[in-house]
C-alpha cells in the first residue's frame, strides 16, 4: 500500500506547521520539513522540539535562505527530498507541499488513489510550444544567467539582464533536455525521485544550468521527470487543487468552501486562508477518518470562472479584420431567435421550417454538432465559425439560395447580436423569455460544468439565485441595447400575444403564426 513522504517547504507560522505535521503523520504517512533559513531561529527550535518524538517527521539536514524565483527554492526541496529518502525507506511516494496546503481527502482515499494510479503526478508542458507563461520573460528565462532576486534586487536583476542582452552573452540549453514547465506542486514515485537524485550526481552541468535560470521551481522537476520517465507513466497534472485570479494571484479558500473542495478530483488544496479556522479544523480531522465516500464533481474552476466573470459581462473585444470588412448585403434579412433554453428554440425552429420556406440553422455559434451544409471547412469547428461569423452566414445564404435566414443565438452572445445588427443586412430579433424552475437551473449548472452530479443541496441552493440573476441580466442587456426590430414572446404570455409577435418577427400571416405556435409542449422542460 502507498505510504507518502510529504516534502514541506515553509517559512512562517510554526504552530500551524506543527499541527499540519501531526495531522498528516497520524495515519502512518511521514514528512520532511525545510524551514527557511531566513525565518526566526526560535520558531525553528520550537518546531523541532514539538516534533522531536514523532518518528515520522524529519528535517532537511541543511537549511537554505529561500527567495522567490531563485534556485534556492529548488535546492531547499532537494535537501528535504534527500532527508525523506534517507529517513523513510518504506515511503513509496513523495508529495510536495507548502504550509498553505491542506488535505481535501482522507489518507485512506489518497493511498487508494496512488495505488490505483501507478504514475508520477507532475504538470509538465513544453516550455516553448505551450502558452503556460502568459506574460513576461519566456526564452530569456533560460538563455541568460540570472544571479539576483528579481523582487528584492530588481535593479541588479535587470541591469545584469540588459548587459547580457547588449553583449550577446547567451548560453545553450543542455542539448539532451526538452525544457518543460508547470506547477511546482507534484507527487512522484520513489523510483522517480531516486532516479532524479542519481541523475544529478552524474550531471553537474544540469544543476549549473538550472541554478541560474529564472523561476526554476517551475521547470526543474518538470523537465527531469519527462527526461527520465516514459510519457505513459506521467499524469500531466498536479494532484493539488489550486486556482489563480485574472491577475495571476492564487485564490484563497475559506470556511464555506469545504463541500466544494471535497468534490474536486484532487488530494490537497492550496491555498487555505489563515483566517479559515473552521475550514482548517474540519480538513484536519478529515485526513485520519475512515470510510468516507467522496462524490467527485470537479466543477471548481468552471464555477470560479463563472462567478468572477459576472463583473465582466458586456465587455467586447475589438472586431477582427474579416468581421469589419465583411458584409451580408443590404438585400438580406437575418432572423435571430434568442433563447437560453435551447430545446425551446429548436422546437420553434422546427415549426418555422414546417410552416414557411425560410431556412433555419440552430445554435450556429454555440453547438459544435449543429447540422450545416459543406462550406469548405470553415463550418467544421466553433472556433472557425466564431472567428468568421459574417463569412459563415454569407456562405449559408448562398448555400440555401435565399435572402432570409433564421439563426438561434444564446442570450450570452450579445456580441454576436451586436455584430449582425451592425451589418447592412436587416436584422430581426425575437427573444424567447422562459420560466426557470429550480430543477431546471440545477440541471443547467450540471450541463455547463458549474456543478457536479453529487453536489450537496446546500451548495446548489447558493448557486441557484446567482444563475437566475445571471440569466435575467443577460436579457436586460439585450433589451437595454435598443436593437431595432426587437420582439419578445413569453412563456407566461397568452398565446395570442405570442402569435402576433411571431407574425411580426417573420413577416408572415396570422394563420401561419398560429400554426407555428400551436405546439402544446413548446415551453416544456
Amino acid at each position: 500500500m502507498a505510504r507518502i513522504a510529504y516534502i514541506l517547504l515553509c517559512h512562517k507560522d510554526p504552530d500551524a506547521i506543527i499541527a499540519q505535521a501531526e495531522q498528516l503523520t497520524a495515519a502512518g504517512d511521514c514528512m520532511a520539513i525545510h524551514f527557511d533559513a531566513r525565518a526566526d531561529a526560535k520558531a525553528y527550535d520550537r518546531m523541532r522540539h514539538a516534533l522531536k518524538d514523532n518518528p515520522n517527521v524529519t528535517f532537511a539536514a541543511k537549511r537554505i535562505k529561500c527567495g522567490w524565483g531563485e534556485w534556492s527554492l529548488v535546492q531547499a526541496t532537494l535537501n528535504a527530498v534527500q532527508a525523506a529518502v534517507d529517513a523513510f525507506p518504506r515511503a513509496t511516494h513523495f508529495y510536495m507541499l507548502s504550509g498553505d496546503c491542506m488535505a481535501i481527502k482522507t489518507a485512506e482515499y489518497a493511498h487508494w488513489f496512488l495505488d490505483e494510479n501507478d504514475k508520477d503526478f507532475v504538470e509538465s508542458h513544453d516550455f516553448f510550444a505551450s502558452n503556460w507563461i502568459k506574460t513576461g520573460m519566456k526564452k530569456d528565462r533560460l538563455i541568460y544567467r540570472h544571479f539576483f532576486n528579481e523582487r528584492t534586487q530588481s535593479k541588479l536583476f535587470y541591469t545584469a539582464f540588459e548587459m547580457q542582452k547588449r553583449f550577446g552573452l547567451t548560453r545553450d540549453i543542455p542539448a539532451d533536455l526538452q525544457i518543460m514547465i508547470g506547477s511546482q506542486w507534484w507527487c512522484l514515485r520513489r523510483r522517480t525521485v531516486e532516479m532524479i537524485l542519481d541523475f544529478l550526481q552524474q550531471r553537474p552541468d544540469v544543476v549549473r544550468f538550472f541554478s541560474t535560470t529564472w523561476i526554476p521551481d517551475e521547470t526543474f522537476f518538470q523537465t527531469l521527470v519527462r527526461h527520465l520517465i516514459p510519457k505513459q507513466e506521467i499524469e500531466n497534472r498536479t494532484p493539488t487543487f489550486l486556482m489563480f485570479s485574472d491577475y495571476g494571484m492564487p485564490v484563497s479558500f475559506y470556511n464555506d468552501h469545504y463541500d466544494l473542495l471535497l468534490g474536486q478530483d484532487y488530494l490537497f488544496a492550496r491555498k487555505i486562508s489563515p483566517e479559515a479556522h473552521e475550514l482548517k479544523e474540519r480538513l484536519g480531522k478529515l485526513y485520519a477518518s475512515e470510510g468516507v465516500a467522496f462524490k467527485i464533481s470537479d466543477e471548481g474552476r468552471n464555477l470560479f470562472g463563472f462567478l468572477t466573470g459576472r463583473g465582466r459581462v458586456g465587455r467586447r473585444f475589438g472586431q477582427r479584420f474579416w468581421e469589419a470588412g465583411n458584409t451580408l448585403g443590404p438585400e438580406r434579412e437575418v432572423y435571430l431567435i434568442v433563447c437560453k433554453k435551447w430545446h425551446v428554440a429548436k422546437r420553434l425552429v422546427d415549426q418555422i421550417v414546417s410552416e414557411t420556406d425560410i431556412p433555419c440553422v440552430e445554435y450556429l455559434f454555440n453547438e459544435e454538432e449543429t447540422a450545416l451544409p459543406d462550406l469548405g471547412g470553415i463550418e467544421t469547428t466553433l472556433l472557425k465559425r466564431s472567428r468568421h461569423r459574417r463569412a459563415v452566414v454569407r456562405m449559408l445564404f448562398d448555400s440555401f439560395d435565399t435572402d432570409k435566414l433564421v439563426i438561434c443565438v444564446d442570450p450570452s452572445d450579445l456580441e454576436v447580436i451586436q455584430d449582425f445588427c451592425a451589418d447592412q443586412a436587416k436584422t430581426h430579433i425575437l427573444e424567447i423569455e422562459c420560466d426557470y424552475s429550480d430543477d431546471y437551473l440545477i440541471g443547467h449548472a450540471r450541463r455547463v460544468g458549474l456543478a457536479g452530479a453529487h453536489n450537496p443541496a446546500e451548495a446548489l441552493a447558493h448557486l441557484i439565485p446567482t444563475l437566475r440573476n445571471s440569466m435575467a441580466y443577460e436579457s436586460e442587456l439585450i433589451r437595454g441595447a435598443g436593437f431595432d426590430g426587437y420582439l419578445r414572446i413569453r412563456e407566461s404570455s397568452p398565446r395570442i400575444e405570442n402569435e402576433a409577435a411571431v407574425a411580426e418577427f417573420l413577416g408572415i400571416s396570422q394563420d401561419q403564426a398560429q400554426a407555428i405556435m400551436r405546439l402544446e409542449y413548446l415551453f416544456a422542460d
